[in-house]
């Protein structure tokens, strides 16, 4: 059921191709857009189930520490395993069914009580959640030309953003329709039951590969896609190696995939050591009232959604494909701005500069992303997403939370300002490189295509 090699489709008709293309390729995405949406469905709920799990179960601090904790790991060594899996897989089967799973977690976590049962079924949440973004970049690599996957990927990024988003409206109208005394059918087996909606959407509108579907490879509708990482000779032909053959051969040895990962976590680790300790920081450093507080934090968040839709224009249009310049400006600006966040008194001034890395600090984290998926064959994009997937995770938010706790409880809040200063510039170098690296591909490719 999940193996690449799926029977193609029955050919299309030459004059229908074009009309086919376009209907397909909308459908592909809107498959992965609101699929990875409903994702964030049953992955948020968590969050805001917190307070009752501490009232009603009597969890404490540590344990729904230890629960959210469980959550990450998992997902983040999910995220790498399961993206290379999802490079011999079908797409949209991939992503439904690891999107069904979510649900029937959320719905196991809707009745129970014990708390080494919600260990259990939190880390199976975690490991089913890495099933939601391999498929989604090889569904864009495969159907999408590099002039326009900047834009195309900025728009599937803010699905993320949405699903999030609308996690509290749909737990809180679960609320008013059963009370707070069912919290549990509120906060995990209604998102459970959206979850499931969702699951037919990916299957009635998800897609394979266009050949999968009886029409030409993208290479064969815009010829200038051709790009020599596709063509160059293989020991083996890509559908007959296995998915670790994939990794190991184009991801692994690859250093551009290395370059883009490490670009991802000193991004990640800016992100998380800003946004995890922001309240912490704001409130007894800065003396912030709550009310100022959750305004820089509201801020923070939310302006992510404009300008990675403007980044990925920007990126397609202005810098015609390369998307390193673009990062290494915002990761120079983000340097910055840490740096007036750190040092400014006014409330005012230090909601400007937190929400501009807010805005900011999630263009180079969609840039890396795009990046991937132009330095490795479209048949190991979820290998080369995996990769950087587990890296910035398991690496990245490490450094943004649990070393900057270290340096601020060891040398103090200045340690940690420096701890992330430092990030932001070994960002921006890993960002040359791998625009030094994307360079040497154009090179190569322009040779390939004279000869």
């Amino acid at each position: 059921m999940f193996n690449s090699r799926v029977a193609p489709a029955l050919k299309i008709a030459p004059e229908d191709i074009p009309a086919t293309y376009k209907r397909y390729r909308i459908q592909a995405l809107m498959s992965v857009f609101l699929g990875y949406l409903a994702y964030y469905i049953v992955r948020s709920n968590f969050i805001l189930s917190t307070p009752y799990l501490k009232a009603h179960l009597e969890l404490s601090a540590t344990q729904i520490g230890l629960l959210s904790s469980c959550m990450l790991i998992a997902y983040g060594i999910s995220k790498g395993v399961m993206s290379s899996l999802s490079d011999k897989m079908s797409p949209k089967i991939f992503m439904a069914c690891g999107l069904f799973m979510c649900a029937v977690v959320n719905i196991g976590l809707g009745f129970s009580s014990m708390f080494w049962v919600f260990v259990a079924l939190i880390i199976c949440n975690g490991v089913f959640q890495g099933m939601g973004v391999g498929p989604s970049f090889i569904t864009i690599a495969n159907w999408f030309p590099k002039s326009v996957r900047g834009r195309i990927t900025a728009f599937w990024n803010v699905s993320h953003n949405i699903g999030g988003g609308i996690v509290a409206p749909i737990v809180g109208v679960a609320f008013a329709l059963v009370g707070t005394e069912h919290w549990q059918m509120a906060s995990y087996i209604f998102p459970a039951c959206i979850a499931i909606l969702f699951t037919v959407v990916i299957l009635v509108l998800g897609k394979g590969t266009p050949v999968q579907e009886g029409l030409p490879p993208l290479d064969e509708m815009i010829p200038e896609e051709r790009n020599i990482i596709d063509h160059t000779h293989h020991a083996l032909p890509p559908e007959d190696m296995t998915a670790f053959q994939i990794f190991y051969t184009f991801v692994l040895k690859n250093k551009n995939a290395w370059y883009v990962s490490f670009v991802d976590v000193f991004v990640y680790m800016v992100r998380f050591g800003v946004i995890s300790w922001l309240p912490i920081y704001l409130l007894t450093v800065k003396h912030f009232s709550k009310e100022e507080m959750s305004v820089a934090f509201l801020f923070f968040e939310w302006a992510a959604i404009p300008s990675t839709l403007l980044a990925g224009w920007l990126t397609d249009k202005v810098f015609k494909g390369r998307r390193m310049p673009l990062a290494i400006i915002c990761m120079t600006i983000i340097f910055f701005c840490l740096f007036g966040y750190w040092q400014s008194d006014s409330v005012v001034m230090i909601s400007f500069f937190a929400a501009t890395v807010g805005c900011l600090i999630y263009v180079p984290q969609f840039l890396a992303s795009v990046q991937t998926m132009e330095i490795v064959p479209r048949f190991a994009v979820g290998s080369a997403v995996g990769l950087r997937g587990f890296l910035s995770y398991i690496l990245g938010s490490s450094l943004g939370t649990i070393l900057f706790g270290v340096m601020v409880d060891k040398f103090g809040w200045h340690a940690g300002f420096y701890l992330l200063m430092g990030g932001t510039v070994c960002g921006i170098i890993f960002c040359l490189l791998s625009h030094r690296g994307a360079l040497e591909l154009e090179r190569n490719a322009a040779k390939f295509s004279k000869v």
